[in-house]
């Protein structure tokens, strides 16, 4: 046979799987539709973990009927929202970053403290909802019991001050 030109078949035991292929790599190829984070490959538009390795599911997935729906979607809105790996999220990726999370936290206590509004009032869900929303890193602030035990100055007490301005 192979005197003829004419090759074997190949045997059914080989996988079909790029063994040496990124996320990084899927998403040069494929454009703006994917996204990486993590080591994940992620679709833009739906906000799902592809299988990288395998090309045809890449395609199966952005050819299917749920993914041309949300593309509408998610071309319609003006907000750009890409899903990141939970330890992506967690990480300050610049020392600037992180100072400037310190510096929000500390002025939101600060001026709770001067303002005699109790630090448990940062709990309330319309409170995270507005500084979520409105103020930068604003959704950074921790709970009450972590500023509490973290932000307050020490040895200080947080109904000193409000027992001073009522004398």
């Amino acid at each position: 046979m192979e005197r003829f030109g004419v090759k074997s078949a190949p045997s059914r035991n080989r996988s079909k799987t790029a063994l040496y292929v990124t996320p990084q790599d899927r998403v040069t190829e494929f454009g703006n539709e994917l996204h990486e984070d993590g080591g994940k490959l992620f679709c833009t538009s739906c906000n799902v973990v592809l299988n990288h390795v395998r090309k045809s599911a890449i395609n199966d997935h952005l050819k299917s009927k749920t993914h041309t729906k949300r593309k509408a979607e998610f071309e319609e809105q003006n907000v750009r929202k890409k899903q990141r790996t939970l330890t992506a999220s967690l990480q300050c990726n610049s020392a600037a970053a992180q100072t400037e999370k310190s510096s929000v936290i500390q002025d939101f206590v600060k001026m709770c403290l001067e303002a005699n509004i109790p630090l448990e009032k940062a709990d309330h869900p319309s409170v995270r909802a507005f500084l979520s929303r409105h103020v930068k890193n604003g959704s950074s602030i921790p709970k009450s019991e972590q500023l509490r035990k973290a932000y307050l100055p020490d040895g200080y007490d947080e109904n000193q001050l409000i027992n001073t301005e009522d004398r």
